[in-house]
Order: structure tokens, then C-alpha cells, then sequence
């Protein structure tokens, strides 16, 4: 008797952040059961474990960045800090019973697709193997910090630590102090050291638009009217997702709005540094919003101190005791911590990943990544992404589209699993047709303008940001259409 052969698809994700718990969570509702995570860490909570520097926080208010289906209503403020946002993931690790699921301590060096069977070999980096029909990756875009080439450095003896990985056993108390670069990480942690450091000079490339942050701490009766009175806590929510949506506007459609906001921009800038020399450095160069827009409040207040110093100057070696630069001058430190970002186009290395006819993901994307939705790439079937190619966001939370994402994964798995599919694998045309729009819509964006960021590869090519609403996104994700892909039926064997 031929009959089709049964199975329950094993699953592995790849990572243990936003999207790995909440992809998990949302699987074990669905009805799969054998789920495993691949942690490289020993704890849950991704970026949000990793980064630990003082002042990390947040900069989308804390209603809007959480699960919609686990609210929580008591942040102590709008915008959440680093060790409440790590506390919520593991409140939803144990809430959900994921823990038992991941495998901590484990990272993935490779993975290869075998067609004859429609599985994933998983290779670990201790040499053991693992065997999955569908592999998820939920690494980030933030996962791996760039250190950049700076000649020199690995001849200086004083200390020496990126933002990602702070040494808190490192006191920097009447410290002269070196910080490489302005992002996102260093307006944090700057204001939070400054007072500490006998001197800390700030070697910034370029200047970043800071915009004021509203931030402030939720009163106890706020926290317990969202707890007790129905339907407060998603009204908020819902507030929160309305004033920021329509910023996409200035990002996407209409870029000659930013002349607005840059106004704006100028008048806190005068009003925060009233140092003619100062505020021309601290004046940024790009029109804002081509880079990311940063929220701080204690920014300039920081830059103000006497002991603070910011050198425009490029930096042309690091010597065994400072950092010189190009004027000739040479800043004397006892710590260099390095700001430097992210290699946030890098979305899955340093893993290998090997797909149909032994195609090499790294090879395939060696012009700038790709792939249908950000989820998922031809020739690599049962293969899916969260925050994957142009899935970023300028203006809104990403966990808004991290859950449509996981919810047009999962309707994958009901459909592979009702039609008894070995595996699925997206159309080429499907997939180069979908890039074509975006590529073409961000050519209208701000982002295209002539100024560099982590949002574009070496050779321009933005392959971070996404060039619309997340509504859009949203609609275009709502459920999986199979006239998108190739399939592969579940062999029939003989009993």
C-alpha cells in the first residue's frame, strides 16, 4: 500500500531575541511542538543582553515595542531601558514555557539544504550535527559589532572595549577617556560616563541629528488604571503607533517635509550649544532622516561639560597611549570604547549557508542582500527570515514587523503541513520582481541621498530599510500566496 509519509516538521531558530521568543511562542500556539533554539548566548534577550552600557535604552515608547499579544502594563517609563526590555523577554521566555526549547551556549557554523530529503543539516559550532525541515533565522541586523579599521589600535595598552561589549569590571573614574564615534550606542553612554571621566574626548566622523526624546516615568495610577481598567493599555498603544506612522511620509513619499523638522532641529541646537565653535561641529552635514534620527535629551548637555571634547579631526593611528589625528594633534587616553555600530549588512554571517544545487547564501548575496518579503530567498527552500533585507524601520516600532513576518511564517507552516508539502522555495521571478519595486521606491527616498550610512552596503545599495508604511507591509504579508513558489510534495512510501 503507498501512502504519503507523515511527520511532524522539526523547526530550528536560529537566535533567542524578539524574534526568535516570539516566533517560538506564536508555533507552540499554532500546534508545532518540535521547535528547537539555537542560542550562542546563556540567556535569552539578544541585543538587549548584549548591550549593557550605561544609559542603554530604547528609542520606540515601550507600549508599541512589545508583543501585541503580551501588553505590559506596568513600565515604569515610556521609553524602556535596557534592563526592563531584557526582564519583559524572559517574562515571555517563562510565561510561554520556551526555555525548555532552547539550546543555550549553541552556535550554528553552517547549514546546507538537502533536496532528497527536504531537511535542513544543521552543523554546530562543536562540531555536532542537527536535522530540521525548516530553518528560521532570527539573528537581527544588530547582532554583530563592527570595529572598524583603525590603524594602530591593537598597539595602544590602555583599555579598549566596543559599546556591544562593555567591561563594567573597568572603572572609569578620573579616566581620560576616547570614544570613537556618535551613533545610536553613544549618545547613550556618553552623558552616562562624562561625569565620572577626567577627560573624554569624542572623535566624531560626522554629526548626528538629535531630536528631543519624550520620555518620562509612568506614575503608579497610570500603571494601574493599564492594568485594570480594559482596553486603556491598547489605546495607548494604538496613540503611540498613530503619531509615529505618519512619519513615514518624511522617510518614503514626501522627502521635502524633512525641511520641517531640520528647522526644528536647528532651534534646539541653538538653544542647547550657545558656543558658535561647538555648535558648528555638533551641525550635521546630511539632510536629516538620510541617516538615523537619534533621541536624546542629555546629548548636548554632555558636549557642554568642560571636561568633554569634541574632535572633528580624522583619526590617522592609535599609538601606545593615544589617538592621534590628522591636524597633527595626539589626545592622550587610558580607555578607547569604540561606538562604532554595527556590520548591519551582514545578515547572516558568519554562518554558511548552502541551498539548492549547492548555491552559497554569501555568494548569491555578494551584490547586497535580498529577498522576497525580507522572509524568504530562491534557492533556499523551508528557509525563512525575520528582520531580513529591507525590513528596517526609520519611524516605527520593529516589533510590528517582526509579528507580521511571524505570522506569514506560520502561515507556511499550516500550509506545507494541511498540503503535506516537503518544502517550498520562492520563485525567482517572484523574488527579483519584488526587489525591482523596492529598489525603485528608494530611489525616491530620503535614504537615497548622497550621504553614508549602515543602511547601504559598499556599493550604495540599501538593503536595510523598508521604503513604505508598516501597514503596507503588513497587508503584503497577511498570507502566504502559493502561486509565489515552487513546492515539493511529501514523498509517497510503501507499507
Amino acid at each position: 500500500m503507498t501512502r504519503l509519509h507523515q511527520r511532524t516538521p522539526v523547526i530550528a531558530i536560529i537566535g533567542a531575541g524578539f524574534g526568535g521568543i516570539g516566533m517560538a511562542i506564536r508555533l507552540k500556539q499554532a500546534g508545532f511542538s518540535e521547535i528547537v533554539l539555537f542560542e550562542k548566548a546563556d540567556d535569552v534577550g539578544g541585543t538587549w543582553r548584549e548591550n549593557t552600557y550605561p544609559g542603554a535604552a530604547c528609542d520606540v515608547p515601550s507600549h508599541l515595542y512589545s508583543f501585541s499579544f503580551e501588553l505590559k502594563p506596568d513600565w515604569t517609563r515610556r521609553y524602556g531601558e535596557q534592563s526592563e526590555i531584557l526582564g519583559y523577554l524572559r517574562h515571555c521566555a517563562d510565561k510561554y514555557d520556551v526555555k525548555r526549547h532552547i539550546r543555550f551556549n549553541t552556535e550554528v557554523a553552517d547549514a546546507e539544504f538537502r533536496e532528497e530529503s527536504g531537511s535542513w543539516v544543521i552543523r554546530l559550532t562543536d562540531g555536532t550535527i542537527h536535522t530540521a525541515d525548516v530553518l528560521i533565522s532570527a539573528c537581527g541586523q544588530l547582532s554583530r559589532p563592527a570595529y572598524g579599521r583603525i590603524p594602530g589600535l591593537d598597539s595602544f595598552t590602555g583599555e579598549v572595549f566596543h559599546s556591544a561589549t562593555w567591561n563594567h569590571d573597568y572603572d572609569l573614574t578620573g579616566k581620560r577617556i576616547a570614544v570613537i564615534g556618535t551613533g545610536a550606542s553613544a549618545i547613550q553612554f556618553v552623558p552616562a560616563i562624562a561625569p565620572k571621566a577626567k577627560q573624554l574626548t569624542v572623535f566624531q566622523r560626522s554629526a548626528p541629528h538629535v531630536i528631543r526624546k519624550t520620555d518620562f516615568a509612568y506614575p503608579q495610577l497610570l500603571q494601574t488604571l493599564f492594568r485594570r481598567v480594559p482596553g486603556t493599555l491598547r489605546a495607548s498603544r494604538w496613540a503611540t503607533y498613530c503619531e509615529l506612522e505618519p512619519r513615514a511620509l518624511m522617510f518614503t513619499k514626501f522627502p521635502g517635509i524633512a525641511a520641517l523638522y531640520e528647522r526644528k532641529f536647528l532651534r534646539n541646537l541653538h538653544r542647547e550649544i550657545t558656543d558658535p565653535v561647538l555648535r558648528e561641529k555638533l551641525t550635521p552635514s546630511d539632510p536629516i532622516g538620510c541617516k538615523r534620527v537619534l533621541l536624546s535629551n542629555d546629548w548636548y548637555a554632555a558636549l557642554r561639560r568642560p571636561n568633554v571634547h569634541v574632535e572633528t579631526a580624522p583619526i590617522t593611528t592609535v599609538t601606545p597611549a593615544a589617538v592621534v589625528t590628522a591636524d597633527g594633534n595626539s589626545h592622550e587616553a587610558d580607555a578607547i570604547i569604540l561606538g562604532t555600530g554595527f556590520q548591519a549588512n551582514d545578515f547572516l554571517a558568519p554562518m554558511r549557508i548552502t541551498g539548492r544545487q549547492r548555491a552559497d547564501l554569501n555568494t548569491v548575496w555578494r551584490d547586497g542582500a535580498e529577498a522576497y518579503l525580507g522572509i524568504t530567498v530562491s534557492g533556499f527552500p523551508n528557509l525563512f527570515l525575520l528582520y531580513g533585507p529591507n525590513t528596517n524601520l526609520g519611524h516605527n516600532s520593529i516589533i510590528l514587523m517582526l509579528e507580521a513576518q511571524i505570522n506569514y511564517i506560520l502561515d507556511a507552516m499550516r500550509h506545507m503541513r494541511d498540503a503535506k508539502l516537503s518544502w517550498l522555495d520562492v520563485k525567482p521571478a517572484t523574488q527579483n520582481a519584488f526587489n525591482k519595486t523596492v529598489q525603485e521606491r528608494m530611489a525616491s527616498t530620503i535614504w537615497d541621498r548622497e550621504c553614508t550610512s549602515w543602511y547601504k552596503n559598499d556599493a550604495g545599495k540599501n538593503t536595510n530599510n523598508w521604503p513604505g508604511f508598516t501597514f503596507s507591509y503588513r497587508a503584503m504579508t497577511r498570507k502566504l500566496d502559493t502561486a509565489d513558489y515552487h513546492t515539493e510534495p511529501m514523498r509517497a512510501s510503501v507499507s
